[in-house]
């Protein structure tokens, strides 16, 4: 069912001296174009994106802010303070990045901070969503001169809620949404990640070492996607939160490279957690904009930077609480740069 509204999408478009340029909508606050150089100093569109029209049908997130929770929660409820709170359901009986309404189908309020940085705002009434608490959200895009799209997430609510915050960007350093990622050589900074069933964390946290979810040596999902492994067989490929190996602020999460354009990716965050996602339900349903063809799985991959999914039902888990007037903080820097075949 598409969503039906008077306002109108509205772009804003920050860039820095280097020639990288950044397009986003308030709607969704979906990031649809991001130009980066390859080793020749081409610039290419690295992100997914859709027609205008198609951001208001059904689709995977592409390019959105996701709030209030990211990823799933069992159930589609949590109980907070013995307080049981009953939440949208839209993955089965679950709840799969808020709901239906999340902060990806809202409008944003965008106000221009210099030609390189834009603040997004939105206030999230209590129990939107099902959520509790009255929250305020700030999210910061900003282009930096050492090709950083550095994205920073601020939130104050007026009662204890539960918060999870991303960006739900897919990426495809070719530039050619034709072309499968299966070849990017990825890098993920862990040494465990979070098995599911049913797509839901399971609670374990389970080691990385000589399994298919290793990463620690930067590798091809080509040979290991098609795996006869139980979690890549429940989630159709990989698309699992990995517990990253941060210390105390902004550290490095994961990486990839496209080696035929020389375009690499890092991606630094404070949040613990990171969901490696290869695209799974891009089914062929989606056209892409100025290029032929549409979006099949592995168009796209995504790192979203996050805590764990189900935290507000898992106590072994890094809390996703916030008390009222607590200001919650988040920042995650995608940096861009080029490799040749002399830098491997």
């Amino acid at each position: 069912m598409s969503i039906k509204t008077e306002k109108k999408i509205e772009s804003y478009l920050p860039k820095n001296t280097n020639g990288l340029k950044l397009n986003l909508i308030n709607y969704g606050g979906r990031i649809t174009n991001l130009e980066v150089p390859d080793k020749n100093g081409n610039l290419g569109n690295v992100v997914l994106n859709l027609s205008e029209e198609d951001y208001f049908e059904p689709n995977p997130f592409i390019g959105a802010l996701i709030g209030r929770y990211a990823n799933r929660i069992a159930n589609a409820s949590f109980t907070l303070n013995e307080e049981l709170f009953e939440i949208d359901k839209n993955e089965g009986r679950n709840c799969l990045h808020a709901g239906i309404g999340g902060f990806d189908a809202v409008f944003w309020t965008v106000e221009k901070l210099s030609d390189s940085k834009v603040l997004l705002t939105y206030d999230s009434p209590h129990l939107e969503m099902g959520f509790p608490g009255n929250l305020k959200v700030n999210v910061y895009y900003e282009l930096t001169n050492t090709n950083e799209l550095k994205i920073a997430y601020h939130s104050v609510s007026d009662q204890e809620t539960v918060i999870n915050l991303t960006q739900h960007a897919y990426f495809n350093l070719t530039a050619d949404f034709n072309k499968k990622i299966t070849d990017h050589e990825v890098f993920i900074n862990v040494d465990a990640f979070l098995p599911t069933s049913g797509n839901i964390s399971t609670g374990e946290i389970r080691a990385v070492k000589d399994s298919v979810f290793d990463f620690r040596k930067p590798k091809n999902t080509d040979s290991t996607i098609d795996d006869n492994n139980e979690q890549l067989q429940i989630a159709g490929g990989y698309d699992h939160c990995f517990v990253l190996n941060n210390k105390q602020g902004l550290s490095l999460a994961a990486s990839a490279y496209d080696r035929k354009s020389g375009r690499f990716l890092e991606v630094f965050t404070t949040e613990p957690g990171v969901q490696f996602y290869t695209g799974n339900s891009l089914d062929g349903s989606l056209k892409i904009p100025n290029q032929s063809g549409n979006y099949e799985k592995c168009s796209g991959f995504c790192f979203k930077t996050q805590h764990f999914p189900d935290s507000s039902n898992q106590p072994d888990f890094s809390s996703v609480v916030i008390q009222a007037g607590e200001e919650f903080f988040s920042e995650t820097v995608y940096k861009f740069s080029v490799k040749t075949e002399e830098d491997n």
